[in-house]
């Protein structure tokens, strides 16, 4: 068995760029592949494979991938973030959270990890895979760190974090919660040979201006903290002002307007085009009735009696922060004014409580206050104890701590073993280059499909979840939109004959024919898959829709169509029309059992040889479906699907088998949800010519 550390190794090929994005390097193209082809547990395989927290992730994830998707090239990108939650929902928890993956024999040696965020539970999950017996210390009561207690409810629900941390007690993890670690030296004294410190950012921060210590004067970590412990804060009547405009000021604002707050509005540095918290995030804020007032700096804490009036501004230009900290701005003189409020929480950052650090300085600090490590190995000045996640970087996403792990698990396997842990870290994987203009221009606009979310004048009242999940036709549609980027087609230069086929039929001028042979450039290459069926010298594959996976299915749904001696009928449904407006589960179970279904992508990929297969495995009939005219994704599938449905259709004649069985049929999405009554017309013409000859028993 391999060591599990040297799984994370990539391939040399460059890949999409969504998958270089995301700091975990998750096969995004794969999983949203499979969820097109409606292959829901395999899509989940291929999103937790990478990922042991693919449940958070899928609703809560910042989803760095989506801003470097190609398709945003062309419309918007494709809704990644939200086909992963799609993958996790369909999973069948009965087969293991995560299926596949092996488990080394177990191994003497102890790891303490201390802090269970996103980083710590990663390296827990890791290591327990390795054979390590991994102890995670909490110091509050419930596992999950910031996710527990510092992401409001309506994002993240606490049933979410238990459904991601069972696996790790299955897997032998021992968690110590209400135990705040004071002393890293006392762990390695008491038998762990390894720890690993993810004690991620819990500590906000206040200006120094005067009076910032009002008891009306919060923090955003304690206030979101002491909502997610249970505490009853009851904010009706009352006029709450959130300083700052990140993510985290976003979900204290909103969490006050679910608290009962009768006005809530929030103000920073930034305006209303470089406000850093995500674009998303600020219009369901200001939808919610969060007000912003942006360009401001903030003078004092307005105060009368001791009670919190409001806070004095000045409006500014800012141009960003110094490489010291500081703010870089102007400030516009004579436009001083107070913004009202009786209750003001400051939401400017935070960082981490590093108090329990030796205090001989043996772990090193930063001049940010955040911990020292080697930047490839997460060591830390100290032999023996790692560090990855907020504490070491500042404020960061889940899915970076979530490779912070990984990294702190392989550096503590390989330190371990003796080796250097440098060595077992994979090389940054290259990305594909970006698409060219003359390529975007023949992609067809496919509108991005909107997650579903509870009525915004529902929401702002509850700490009910905000979005709602996709529907199986919603995620089919969302994943027909991937590019496949970089899975497209192959040529095999010795079989190539040069005869250009390849670069007439390609939609989207992609071919090229250099040194004597085609060559289809794989960072432009859509994977439509035409130039591959077309090919007369097959010198061309793909890399994602082989022939043998294809011919695999085949013989399956026939197998299967055989039954109680009604005619058997395979069917290749175009993925992008034939669910369109329905649920794939409901169109097949309104089929006859004797009638098969295999989907494609488009029919353009169906080659004249799947059709020929079907009919020499004992087919009766068969029938493609596909786009109605004009409304194919790539404009030329349904015709090439055409034009070998006839060439097949006159090889049945020459076999005297009966063209009739063979039929395409042309479907708008309601009609595809109708298949059966389509279909029952091919049956009758099959039963009508009997059993095909060549049908095998």
């Amino acid at each position: 068995m391999s060591n599990l550390s040297d799984r994370s190794t990539l391939p040399a090929e460059p890949l999409p760029p969504c998958q270089v994005a995301c700091p975990a390097h998750t096969d995004v193209r794969g999983y949203i592949h499979a969820i097109a082809r409606g292959d829901f547990e395999e899509a989940y395989r291929i999103a937790r494979e990478p990922n042991p927290l693919p449940y958070i992730c899928g609703k809560v994830c910042a989803h760095p991938c989506e801003t470097e998707c190609r398709r945003g090239d062309v419309d918007e990108p494709v809704a990644i973030c939200a086909l992963k939650r799609f993958a996790t929902e369909q999973h069948d928890l009965s087969k293991g959270h995560a299926p596949g993956l092996t488990v080394a024999e177990p191994k003497e040696e102890k790891v303490a990890i201390v802090g269970s965020g996103p980083g710590g539970l990663t390296a827990a999950h890791d290591l327990a895979r390795m054979g390590y017996k991994v102890t995670v210390f909490e110091a509050y009561p419930k596992v999950g760190g910031m996710m527990q207690y510092g992401i409001p409810l309506y994002r993240l629900p606490r049933e979410t974090i238990d459904l991601e941390t069972a696996p790790l007690k299955d897997l032998g993890v021992e968690f110590v919660t209400n135990q705040r670690v004071t002393d890293v030296d006392a762990l390695l004294a008491d038998g762990y040979k390894a720890v690993f410190l993810a004690v991620g950012s819990h500590v906000g921060r206040k200006l120094r201006i005067p009076n910032a210590d009002l008891p009306d004067v919060w923090l955003n970590t304690e206030f979101l903290r002491r909502v997610a412990l249970g505490e009853k804060i009851d904010l009706r009547g009352r006029h709450v002002l959130v300083l700052g405009g990140g993510n985290v000021a976003i979900d204290v604002a909103r969490t006050a307007l679910r608290l009962g707050a009768a006005e809530v509005s929030m103000t920073c540095l930034e305006s209303c085009t470089t406000q850093p918290a995500h674009p998303w995030e600020i219009k369901e804020a200001v939808e919610e009735g969060v007000q912003m007032f942006h360009d401001r700096t903030f003078k004092e804490i307005v105060a009368e009696n001791g009670k919190v009036k409001g806070v004095r501004c000045v409006k500014v230009n800012f141009r960003g922060f110094l490489p010291t900290g500081a703010p870089d701005m102007d400030e516009f003189p004579e436009t001083e004014h107070v913004l009202p409020a009786d209750l003001v929480i400051f939401a400017i950052g935070q960082g981490p409580d590093l108090s329990f650090l030796p205090q001989d300085g043996s772990i090193a600090q930063t001049p940010r206050r955040t911990i020292q490590v080697n930047p490839v190995t997460l060591a830390t000045t100290k032999p023996g104890v790692f560090a990855g996640g907020d504490a070491v970087t500042g404020v960061g996403f889940i899915i970076d701590a979530i490779a912070a792990g990984h990294r702190a698990a392989r550096s503590i396997d390989a330190y371990l073993r003796g080796l250097d842990p440098a060595s077992v870290q994979p090389p940054e994987p290259q990305k594909l280059n970006d698409l060219q203009q003359k390529t975007i221009s023949h992609i067809r606009h496919l509108k991005r499909e909107e997650m579903p979310m509870l009525d915004v004048n529902q929401r702002k009242f509850t700490f009910d979840e905000v979005y709602l999940g996709y529907t199986e036709a919603q995620a089919i549609r969302a994943a027909h939109r991937c590019l496949t980027c970089g899975a497209g087609a192959r040529v095999e230069e010795t079989k190539c004959i040069a005869c250009l086929t390849c670069v007439r039929v390609c939609p989207y001028e992609v071919p090229l024919l250099a040194r004597g042979t085609a060559n289809v450039p794989v960072d432009q290459c859509q994977a439509c898959g035409i130039c591959a069926t077309e090919c007369p010298a097959k010198a061309i594959s793909m890399k994602l829709y082989s022939d043998e996976d294809m011919i695999k299915q085949i013989r399956d749904a026939v197998r299967k169509a055989k039954y109680n001696g009604e005619p058997a009928i395979v069917g290749f449904a175009c993925r992008y029309c034939a669910y369109a407006g329905e649920d794939a589960n409901v169109v097949k179970a309104s089929l006859p059992a004797n009638v098969q279904t295999i989907d494609v992508l488009c029919t353009g990929k169906v080659d004249a040889l799947y059709l020929l297969k079907a009919f020499e495995f004992g087919a009766d009939g068969v029938f493609v479906a596909g786009c109605l005219e004009g409304e194919c994704h790539n404009d030329k599938g349904n015709v090439h699907a055409a034009k070998r449905v006839a060439y097949v259709k006159g090889l049945l004649d020459e076999l005297a088998l009966g063209n009739a069985r063979l039929e395409m049929f042309h479907m708008s999405p309601d009609q595809c949800a109708n298949m059966a009554e389509v279909v029952s017309t091919l049956i009758t013409k099959v039963k009508e010519l009997g059993p095909s000859p060549v049908r095998r028993s």
